[in-house]
């Protein structure tokens, strides 16, 4: 697969910018570390989308994550860290929530290729995105209520703007969605077999414009129809 991009991690590698034609992938690269985001990957994140933001030649931004995960949310263990250091920790805090801002704001078109985790700060990533695909394998959650957290990373936002009260469960048990669920619930744009996503990052790259007629076309091509199973959560 076209996500399979598995190095040892390194503090240099760790996202991934590459300009193809008038497309721009961005690649969490920490496979080892399932893509935690961590307070370099943020920043990196950040000033790549800003990069591209302003950049003309510019038409679409595709992110993704190496390995097999998307992103198992926020790398907790800098917060540790730097627990007895304020100023790190105001930091890099900032630096997540002025992310996910960005890409709640962001004037091009965004797309997600999602395979795997996503979960908590990593999740915070794919839901605002105008287009945000999800495969049989997707695994969506907001573990740090479990840890007595608020939904963090817009995510007390997000949550209270779905269907019924799904939100609001979601919120205060943190439980799991899987692939066609997380589309279901509104939390992604579309539902992809797994197979078919390498095609459709070629496909999204041959494209090569910005057009969200067009790439919505080209995803829906690739997506299927779905039914969600009885015992699913959504069905309580």
């Amino acid at each position: 697969m076209a996500q399979e991009r598995v190095k040892p991690d390194r503090e240099d590698d760790v996202v991934i910018a590459e300009e193809i034609g008038r497309v721009r992938v961005l690649t969490l690269n920490r496979p080892n570390q399932l893509n935690v985001i961590s307070g370099k990957v943020a920043l990196l994140l950040g000033v790549n989308l800003e990069k591209f933001e302003k950049d003309n030649s510019t038409e679409l931004v595709i992110i993704k994550g190496a390995g097999r995960a998307f992103s198992a949310g926020e790398d907790l263990k800098m917060f540790y860290d730097g627990r007895l250091l304020r100023a790190s920790c105001l930091e890099t805090t900032y630096r997540m929530y002025w992310l996910c801002y960005h890409i709640h704001t962001y004037k091009k078109p965004l797309v997600a290729l999602v395979h795997g985790m996503s979960i908590g700060g990593g999740a915070s990533l794919m839901v605002p995105m105008g287009f945000s695909v999800v495969t049989e394998n997707t695994v969506f959650s907001t573990p740090e209520t479990l840890l007595g957290f608020h939904p963090d990373c817009g995510f007390s936002y997000m949550l209270s703007r779905l269907h019924g009260r799904l939100g609001e469960y979601l919120g205060l048990t943190g439980a799991k969605l899987k692939g066609k669920e997380v589309v279901a619930a509104g939390l992604a744009t579309h539902f992809v077999p797994s197979q078919k996503l390498v095609e459709l990052e070629k496909r999204l790259l041959n494209l090569n414009i910005g057009d969200e007629n067009a790439i919505e076309s080209v995803i829906k091509e690739s997506s299927t129809d779905f039914e969600i199973d009885e015992n699913s959560v959504l069905n309580k």
